[in-house]
């Protein structure tokens, strides 16, 4: 079960940051639904999705990682994340049984995948390894 006013307080900051911004590729860090997931991760720039819920301890701890990382790399990668309790048919299609999971698109398709809070430095470098040659 999702906390309704986490999932209230997450939508409105995505809509705020969304309204901001006008350019997906810049909004650190998109909310991802059924309706724009396939749209964002077919991005000319890599994207990291992570596969979260509210009720997950180890998810909320990331989250202000996340979203620091995504302030320092926003510029070379789209940050996004997916609730894996609203969004189940995506997280079956691309078999996330546990989370947090951190995966990284390329032209639309899975490319690299950490699981687990795996704090900043073990976030970071799955990152470097994208945006290093940007």
């Amino acid at each position: 079960m999702v906390d309704p006013e986490l999932k209230k307080i997450l939508d409105k900051k995505a809509r705020s940051m969304g309204e901001r911004s006008g350019k997906v590729e810049t909004t650190p860090p998109l909310n991802l639904t059924s309706e724009n997931f396939d749209r964002v991760i077919n991005s000319d720039k890599p994207v990291i999705v992570d596969f979260w819920a509210g009720w997950c301890g180890p998810c909320l701890y990331m989250v202000p990682v996340f979203e620091k990382l995504a302030e320092k790399y926003g510029e070379k990668m789209v940050f996004s994340r997916l609730n894996v309790d609203d969004n189940r048919d995506i997280a079956a299609r691309y078999h996330v049984f546990s989370i947090p999971t951190f995966m990284v698109f390329m032209n639309g398709k899975p490319d690299d995948t950490v699981v687990g809070a795996v704090g900043e430095r073990g976030l970071e470098k799955l990152i470097a390894k994208y945006v290093e040659s940007k």
